[in-house]
């Protein structure tokens, strides 16, 4: 039997955009990420469009100046796909909705639930809070009523309405029909 000897995959690795993304999120221009690690603004632009490879000593300068490891750039994505169906059952208090957790339960960066609420659903007539900093509403069906202790938002579906979690409401499926709600809770409800 012969040795198959390995091949280069046909792939290439694509480390640009994280790079991008790194140095965009810790507010750097190019500029200066190229004063930086004394590389051109150029060359830089062309590393993040991936129209070039950098060295191993390039990458690992790059890597220092954006307090980046260098295993991160070649690590797999983190994805999991939860198929509605699949999707477990939760009760978050309310009455006449069947909830979905959209996220993973693992995920503590965001929650997203899915509502299905029959007609005069809500939330409770007390106001209540969330431990979470953001919480954003989107109504895909239906309608949806999200009352605050000073006013009272009237969504329809296609609406959506961003306010602190831990600011007191509630809700109330005020229609004839039932109503799809996305409900999106930064962080998780569970990590804030």
């Amino acid at each position: 039997m012969r040795p198959v000897h390995p091949a280069p995959s046909e792939d290439r690795v694509r480390v640009g955009a994280r790079l991008r993304a790194t140095r965009r999120a810790q507010g750097l221009t190019i500029e200066q990420v190229a004063d930086a690690t004394h590389l051109t603004r150029g060359f830089i632009s062309r590393v993040e469009r991936d129209e070039t490879s950098p060295s191993v000593a390039t990458l690992v300068t790059l890597c220092q100046v954006l307090s980046l490891s260098v295993g991160s750039l070649f690590a797999e994505a983190d994805i999991e796909v939860i198929t509605l169906a699949e999707a477990p059952l939760i009760n978050m208090g309310g009455t006449g909705a069947v909830e979905r957790l959209v996220t993973p339960r693992s995920q503590s960066r965001v929650q997203v639930l899915r509502s299905t609420l029959e007609p005069g659903a809500d939330g409770g007539e007390k106001l209540y809070t969330i431990n979470c900093d953001a919480e954003v509403v989107h109504v895909i069906s239906g309608r949806l009523t999200v009352r605050f202790s000073d006013r009272t938002v009237d969504l329809a579906a296609g609406d959506t309405v961003t306010f602190a979690g831990r600011e007191p409401h509630t809700w109330q499926n005020p229609g004839d029909a039932g109503a799809e709600v996305i409900w999106t809770l930064v962080p998780a409800a569970w990590s804030a």
